[in-house]
């Protein structure tokens, strides 16, 4: 399912990962990733997000993808960041991150949000939020080895009924 093929230029972060990925390259997301980008958030998300939706950030610095060393080239995972006017100084926004659940615990998620928030860095941001669901443990923790701190709950946040936790690390 995560199968596509990934033009360079690329970034290569070496893997931490548990299951023993050599490196994993992350660069910008292109109009070609679109599809197997979209099929990913199908898997992962309750309520994925539109295909315009993912469509509407082809082009910015903050819409990365990841792949892996594969016996071909693996849209592995992405990440949505972006920054929105906050009091002057940009407010990094992390909107989406998911990784399909073939590359889990490989490290992809981690080089994934390690270099959105440079991203997010390099363009002025001071910190970061996000809104994460409040049963998804697994994220809580990657976010918090990130230093994300939880600053309030949103109750019903998701259409189905679930809270969303909202998150801000400085940058």
């Amino acid at each position: 399912m995560c199968r596509h093929r990934i033009p360079l230029p690329v970034t290569t972060v070496s893997s931490d990962g548990a299951n023993g990925v050599a490196d994993i390259r992350i660069r910008t997301a292109e109009r070609a990733d679109l599809l197997a980008i979209h099929r990913i958030e199908q898997a992962v998300f309750p309520q994925p997000w539109p295909f315009s939706a993912l469509e509407s950030y082809l082009g910015e610095s903050g819409f990365l993808v990841a792949e892996t060393d594969t016996d071909e080239a693996r849209v592995a995972g992405y990440v949505i960041a972006d920054t929105v006017p906050n009091h002057g100084t940009p407010l990094g926004h992390v909107k989406d991150l998911a990784v399909c659940e073939e590359h889990r615990r490989e490290g992809v998620a981690t080089a994934l949000l390690r270099r959105a928030l440079s991203k997010l860095e390099s363009v002025g941001a001071d910190s970061a939020k996000l809104e994460v669901r409040a049963e998804n443990e697994e994220a809580l923790r990657l976010y918090r080895q990130f230093g994300f701190e939880h600053r309030k709950t949103i109750p019903n946040y998701y259409s189905n009924g679930e809270d969303a936790l909202v998150m801000v690390r400085l940058l």
